[in-house]
């Protein structure tokens, strides 16, 4: 293992997302929005600095998460101001979020490509094939066939979709919302799994469990999202509870076994619903989902990714595929770590859509770069504002 690897950690902490408020703010126009959506108040001291280090004496942190670029600074009056249980501006509550989450720019929205990791190790490959087995029976349950198009095909929209070709706006509800309903599972059993060894343990856990959190309510919030546009039967819930319940108890046995092969199982499975987003922004786009094409967003998602007043759902779609190539980025990076040693190179900040769209994950040597990185400007941070 090399030197840095053992030296090379934020030193404002590795278990949670901390950071110094008012040079994380300073500092925004030469670290991002990313960075400084996430600084928070913190006063601890530099303990260990190492990708494999665990903090013991670090402070508590005083700030509340959820911070994002539109919003004012959290209130330090407690949580009976608005402002500190929300990620709203201090006006008004109309969310139930208050985890990290990016806000996106136009050019960020529009970066994100559809990529596929080669599966070389048996881990990867038994993991591969389980997306592959899973998005078969999906597709069985969902009706979801997507068969190419013939280049020379004159057929109506109407003829397109008896044929099989593309998929009406109830049945991609429907594959939406079911995908959704098992995507919010990995990420809460994950953290639960890594705060459970915690406590047991009596250790810090690193930075996980607040990162792996976030993708389990960004999923929920997907979720919410499109149940606007749709109540789902008796039926389809019946669907889903036996689905999630199959699925959580399988999830809950293999991350206990190898939590390396579930984390890449799950950024195999986001490969696929980048793909499956990419082809309903396609459908939209070419006018083969006209129902879809100007409907408006619905206010859930205006306020979680910040659209502008006059969006409508084809960027609700974009955001949430931006997202899902979050957690495949994530999550093929986690992959990559040593889940038992290594800390979270995304407790401090992640990196932007213009990476994450077009990248497969760090690599071990990359995330120890990063968290170097982070180290490198933190420390800035706290020169500046002395």
């Amino acid at each position: 293992m090399s030197s840095i690897l053992r030296t090379a950690l934020v030193s404002a902490g590795p278990a949670c997302r901390i950071g110094i408020l008012h040079s994380g703010l300073n500092l925004a126009p030469k670290l991002g929005t990313t960075f400084a959506t996430r600084a928070l108040i913190h006063t601890g001291q530099p303990n260990n600095n190492s990708l494999t280090g665990k903090r013991i004496n670090e402070e508590s942190p005083t700030g509340t998460e959820g911070f994002h670029l539109k919003d004012s600074a959290a209130s330090k009056q407690g949580l009976t101001t608005p402002d500190a249980v929300s990620t709203l501006p201090p006006t008004i509550v109309r969310g139930d979020w208050v985890l990290f989450h990016p806000v996106y720019s136009q050019e960020e929205i529009k970066a994100v490509e559809v990529l596929q990791r080669e599966a070389k190790t048996i881990s990867d490959k038994i993991a591969y094939h389980l997306v592959r087995l899973t998005r078969w029976g999906f597709d069985l349950v969902s009706g979801y066939k997507h068969k190419p198009i013939p280049a020379d095909s004159k057929m109506s929209v109407e003829e397109l979709r008896k044929g099989g070709y593309i998929l009406d706006e109830k049945a991609w509800l429907s594959r939406i919302l079911f995908l959704e309903t098992v995507a919010g599972v990995p990420g809460m059993v994950a953290a639960m799994l890594r705060h459970l060894t915690s406590l047991r343990l009596m250790r810090r856990d690193s930075g996980w469990i607040h990162t792996l959190l976030e993708e389990a309510e960004n999923e929920r919030m997907h979720l919410m999202t499109f149940m606007t546009l749709r109540r789902p039967s008796l039926f389809f819930r019946g669907l889903v509870l036996g689905a999630q319940g199959v699925f959580f108890n399988l999830f809950f046995l293999s991350y206990i076994i190898s939590p390396r092969t579930c984390h890449r199982f799950v950024a195999y499975l986001e490969e696929e619903a980048v793909l499956t987003y990419t082809r309903c922004i396609q459908d939209i786009e070419s006018g083969r989902l006209p129902e879809w094409s100007n409907m408006p967003a619905p206010e859930i998602a205006k306020d979680y990714w910040r659209l502008d007043p006059s969006a409508n759902l084809l960027d609700v779609i974009y955001a949430v595929r931006s997202d899902e190539s979050t957690h495949r980025f994530v999550n093929h990076s986690f992959a990559n770590l040593n889940t038992e040693t290594d800390v979270n190179p995304f407790a401090l900040r992640e990196p932007d859509m213009l990476v994450k769209g077009r990248k497969l994950g760090f690599s071990r040597e990359e995330a120890e770069q990063y968290v170097e990185e982070s180290h490198q400007m933190l420390e800035h941070g706290k020169a500046d504002s002395k």
